[in-house]
C-alpha cells in the first residue's frame, strides 16, 4: 500500500501577512494586500504601478547566519523565513528526522536580478543611446558582486533550507512558471510515497514584481485599473481586464502519516490524490481540455468523486481569457462546487502563486470556511462558476482541489483532504 502523505506545517510570507494568524485572519475578514507600489506612486510610463507586496518583511529575523543574506535574493529570503515558520508550525526539528530522510522540492522561477545592481552595466556598455552587447561580459566582471550568481539561481532556495535543516534526502527545484509550486508539491508527496523520505520541506518562491523581468515576461495582461488599488483584480467578474503582479513564498510540512503520528504532530490536512496534464497551444490558443483532464484525474487518484468536493482553489487572477478556460472547465467537470480566488487578495506571485493560494485551503479545511473572492460584483456568463463572495462560506465537505495553469498549456491539481 502506498504511504499516506499528511501536512504537518505551514508557512508564509506573503502582501496578506506573515505566518499563519495574519494570514488567515486576512482572508478571512476581506483585507487585500495590494497596495501602490511607493516609487511608481507618481509615475505614468511603467507597466504597472499597483502590486502585492510584503507588508512587513524582515529576513534578518529568520536567516541563520545573517551573513547569508548578501548571497540571497529577496525571493530566497522569503522562501528561507516561510520555511522556519513552517518547522515552527509542525513543531519539528532537524533532530526529529533522519537527515537522509528528510528532503526539500521547490517551486521557483528565473530570477532578473534586481535592476539597481545591474545599472551600472548597463551605462557603461552604452554609447550615444545605443546598448552593445558586446561590452556587457566585460563590464559586469568589474562591476557585479562576485557572488552575484549564487543570488539568483533558482535553485539555491532549496539549497539554502536544505543546508540549515542538515536535510540530506532528495533536493529539487522545479521551473515552470504558474504550475512550479504544485509540481513541487506532487513530487515531494511521490517521494515520501516512494519511501525516499519521512518529511519533505516543500512549496514555492517566487515574485513578479521586479522590473528586470518585465521584458522577458511582457505586461500586455495586466491590468490598466485605476481605481482603488484594492479593487484591481476581479477574477470572474465581467468587468476584469488583466492581473496584477506581486511577491510571495508559501512552504510545507509533508510527512509520512506513520512518521507524523510517532512523533504525536497535529495533522492539518491530507495530500489524497495530484494529477499533471498539458495541452499543447494551436496558434497560440488554448481550449482548457488541459485543465479538464488535470481535474479529472486529480480527483479520481484521490479515490473521490466530483460530488465530494467541498471547493475549489482557483488559478484565476482577473485575466480575460484564462479565468474563462478555467471556469468553463471548472463547470464541466464539477458542476455548481463553491470556488474561491485568493490571487483577488494579493496578485500573481509568479511560481510560488500555487503554494501560497494552497495555504488557504488548508485553512479552510481547518476553519470550515471558504474564504471569499474579492471584487466579484458582475458575474459573467462565460465564466459560469459559483464564486464564493461578500463573505466567508461555511462548508462541511472536507476536501479542497487546488488548480493552476500556465499560458503554455501546463496544468495541476492537487486534492487535499481533512487530515
Amino acid at each position: 500500500m502506498k504511504r499516506e502523505v499528511v501536512i504537518t506545517g505551514v508557512g508564509m510570507v506573503s502582501p496578506i501577512g506573515i505566518g499563519r494568524d495574519a494570514f488567515w485572519t486576512a482572508l478571512d475578514q476581506g483585507q487585500s494586500g495590494i497596495v501602490t507600489v511607493p516609487e511608481l506612486a507618481g509615475a505614468t510610463d511603467v507597466p504597472y504601478r499597483l502590486a502585492g507586496l510584503f507588508p512587513n518583511f524582515d529576513a534578518k529575523q529568520y536567516v541563520q547566519p545573517r551573513k547569508t543574506i548578501k548571497v540571497m535574493a529577496r525571493e530566497i529570503q522569503a522562501a528561507y523565513a516561510a520555511a522556519v515558520i513552517a518547522m515552527q508550525d509542525a513543531a519539528l526539528t532537524k533532530e526529529q528526522v533522519d537527515p537522509f530522510k528528510l528532503g526539500v522540492v521547490l517551486g521557483s522561477e528565473i530570477l532578473y536580478g534586481e535592476i539597481d545592481e545591474l545599472i551600472d552595466t548597463y551605462r557603461q556598455s552604452t554609447h550615444d543611446g545605443v546598448f552593445h552587447i558586446n561590452e556587457w561580459t566585460p563590464h559586469a566582471m568589474k562591476s557585479l558582486f562576485p557572488l552575484w550568481m549564487l543570488k539568483y539561481l533558482p535553485n539555491m532556495a532549496a539549497c539554502h533550507i536544505g543546508i540549515v535543516n542538515d536535510a540530506r534526502g532528495p533536493n529539487n527545484t522545479i521551473v515552470q512558471g504558474a504550475t512550479s509550486s504544485l509540481l513541487a508539491m506532487q513530487e515531494a508527496a511521490a517521494v515520501i510515497q516512494r519511501g525516499h523520505a519521512d518529511v519533505m520541506v516543500t512549496g514555492g518562491s517566487g515574485a513578479k514584481i521586479a522590473f528586470s523581468g518585465a521584458p522577458f515576461r511582457g505586461w500586455a495582461n495586466l491590468t490598466h485599473w485605476q481605481g482603488p488599488p484594492t479593487e484591481a483584480i476581479k477574477p470572474f467578474d465581467r468587468r476584469r481586464d488583466g492581473g496584477l503582479v506581486g511577491e510571495g513564498a508559501g512552504m510545507f510540512i509533508f510527512e509520512a502519516r506513520e512518521h507524523a503520528e510517532r512523533r504525536g504532530a497535529k495533522i492539518l490536512a491530507k495530500v489524497a490524490g495530484w494529477s499533471n496534464r498539458f495541452e499543447p497551444p494551436v496558434d497560440g490558443r488554448l481550449t482548457g481540455s488541459g485543465i479538464r483532464a488535470s481535474i479529472a484525474t486529480a480527483i479520481q487518484s484521490a479515490g473521490l468523486s466530483p460530488q465530494d468536493v467541498g471547493h475549489v482553489n482557483a488559478n484565476a487572477g482577473g485575466y480575460l481569457v484564462d479565468d474563462r478556460l478555467e471556469a468553463q472547465a471548472i463547470r464541466a467537470e464539477l458542476g455548481d462546487v463553491p470556488v474561491t480566488a485568493p490571487k483577488s487578495f494579493f496578485g500573481d506571485l509568479g511560481a510560488s502563486s500555487g503554494a501560497v493560494e494552497a495555504i488557504a485551503s488548508v485553512l479552510a479545511l481547518q476553519h470550515g470556511r471558504i474564504p471569499r473572492t474579492l471584487n466579484y460584483r458582475e458575474p459573467d456568463p462565460e465564466c459560469p462558476v459559483n464564486v464564493v463572495r461578500d463573505a466567508s462560506l461555511a462548508t462541511d465537505k472536507p476536501a479542497a482541489l487546488l488548480l493552476n495553469h500556465s499560458d503554455y498549456g501546463g496544468a495541476a491539481a492537487i486534492v487535499l483532504t481533512a487530515g
